[in-house]
């Protein structure tokens, strides 16, 4: 939308504006038109502003609403989605239900920490990527590289690829079970 778009708008829904009806759904056009544009900047400003460490807490009063979960919820609900058809709240709910899982496979990697470490030595020393996230204090960081290095370990040494596609199998079990406690069938 130019400023003379703008501009043409303001001056319709001006008290003293002399319009005609041709003119004033001009301007609903124009006005529907500014909507769609609004919707899609938001949540790419808000995601902006989380790129560059802005907290939820620091956007609420931006977003005008009172706390960090409203500016959270709100910015799930507005985001394009991988969900076809979902609505703001599915969105926000697969949104928790997602982190849920993050945080029950994470608990699972520290509680599974020595076997999984075990495993990440022996595949470390036929993939950098696994050697690298064996340095790091977080258990759960082992996963990815760990499902990511299968197939290359798979025409190596099938026993060790089984190990894996066991763990991989493990951390989807947790995810499913993690899901079904949170929509109640479990």
């Amino acid at each position: 939308m130019a400023i003379g778009d703008y501009e043409a708008l303001r001056a319709a829904t001006s008290e003293d504006a002399d319009l005609s009806s041709t003119q004033v759904l001009a301007a609903l056009v124009l006005l529907r038109e500014l909507r769609a544009e609004l919707t899609d900047w938001e949540p790419q400003l808000i995601a902006a502003a989380r790129e560059l460490g802005t907290s939820w807490a620091e956007l609420a009063p931006a977003l005008g609403v009172a706390s960090r979960q409203a500016a959270e919820r709100r910015y799930l609900r507005l985001r394009p989605s991988d969900l076809d058809g979902a609505t703001g709240d599915e969105r926000v709910q697969a949104e928790r239900d997602r982190r849920a899982g993050d945080r029950a496979i994470s608990r699972w990697a520290r509680d599974n920490s020595g076997s999984l470490r075990s495993l990440a030595g022996h595949v470390g020393e036929v993939d950098p990527a696994v050697r690298e996230a064996l340095a790091e204090n977080d258990a759960a960081r082992l996963l990815g590289p760990l499902a990511d290095a299968h197939d290359q370990v798979r025409t190596t040494d099938p026993a060790l690829a089984d190990r894996i596609a066991a763990v991989a199998a493990q951390t989807d079990q947790v995810r499913r079970d993690t899901q079904n406690r949170r929509s109640g069938l479990g």
